[in-house]
């Protein structure tokens, strides 16, 4: 019988041979991708990890490094232009 805090399904179950044989792992979930603000698309430069590893990253590994970091890039150059427009 697996270890009480090993039988929760929020741990991920993998199935790893080892000397010939198949052992049951057990691994912490990946988090969700970053999604877009406005159009919900996955964003690109943003790190999957989980919270106390994400505490380690530095700032700049966490998200991009442009205006409006929550939006993909094609959101964020509408806006963009949208603003300049309006001035």
């Amino acid at each position: 019988m697996p270890q009480p805090y090993k039988r929760s399904r929020s741990l991920r179950r993998l199935n790893i041979r080892v000397l010939g044989k198949s052992v049951l792992r057990y691994k912490e979930r990946k988090p969700g991708k970053a999604k877009c603000g406005n159009c919900g698309m996955a964003l690109k430069g943003v790190s999957r990890k989980r919270p106390k590893k994400m505490q380690k990253i530095p700032i700049t590994g966490k998200s991009p490094e442009r205006p409006y970091s929550n939006l993909c890039s094609r959101c964020m150059r509408l806006v963009m232009i949208d603003k300049a427009r309006l001035q």
